[in-house]
């Protein structure tokens, strides 16, 4: 009724201990209910004592700034509580990325990990090419991470997870994982349609990037030299390259 999470349990808590001091209040006038008297007091205290014991535990689980923003942006709309979402952050590493340094870079960097921006502006180029921007509570590798095995793929970065740990986080709670499946894959299909509108020729002919002819019909050395495409590599030749602006 109350919901999941802290705040559903504070709902119910709440509402039952209201409901128990009612019945304390109708009673206290009645000598024959003495025994039902005693019995309501006994659960008002119980639901008094759980109020407050998950008021404290609401209090103490703070994140900073960022994290806060990343859950009220991505998780909390899925209905993740902040108990989870502790447990998410808890596994997680945070780095600082300089102005214009590059920090994943074709050939050297493995997808060990998987990593969201939560503040700054990173972009992203394909040899030397600008591709997209990547702006805060999105993922930095999420199309690698979600369609390549781990010694498939390059890649790296900002809140990140590392493999090993997600995995273990996630045989334990599969709801997290699930949640994580949905989020990365959501950011994955936005990143597609930012691309799609891009992709036009100079006529104002918008072309789909799903269509196979897009990437694949054309030689690779033809599809860099038209005006015709945005240009875009074959996804199996080249790994994009994000630095932070």
């Amino acid at each position: 009724m109350g919901g999941s999470g802290f705040y559903g349990l504070l709902y119910l808590f709440t509402f039952l201990t209201l409901g128990f001091f009612c019945t304390i209040m109708w009673l206290w006038s009645d000598a024959c209910t003495t025994d039902i008297f005693l019995w309501n007091f006994a659960l008002f205290g119980v639901c008094a004592v759980q109020v407050v014991h998950v008021a404290y535990r609401l209090r103490n689980v703070t994140f900073e700034k960022e994290f806060q923003d990343l859950y009220s942006y991505l998780f909390k709309k899925l209905g993740v509580s902040l108990t989870h979402f502790g447990k998410i952050v808890a596994c997680c590493e945070v780095h600082t990325i300089e102005k214009d340094h590059c920090f994943a870079m074709e050939g050297k960097t493995a997808i060990d990990k998987l990593s969201v921006l939560l503040s700054g502006r990173i972009r992203v180029t394909v040899d030397g090419e600008y591709l997209h921007d990547i702006y805060p509570f999105q993922f930095l590798e999420s199309p690698e991470w979600d369609s390549l095995r781990p010694s498939e793929g390059i890649f790296q970065i900002i809140a990140s997870w590392r493999r090993k740990k997600r995995s273990l986080l996630f045989a334990k709670h599969r709801y997290m994982a699930k949640v994580f499946a949905l989020v990365v894959r959501n950011d994955i299909a936005d990143k597609l349609y930012s691309l799609n509108d891009k992709a036009f020729d100079s006529r104002g002919f918008r072309y789909d990037l799903r269509l196979p002819t897009y990437c694949h019909v054309l030689p690779l050395p033809e599809l860099y030299r038209t005006d015709a495409f945005l240009r875009v590599p074959a996804q199996y030749d080249h790994a994009p390259e994000e630095t932070d602006s």
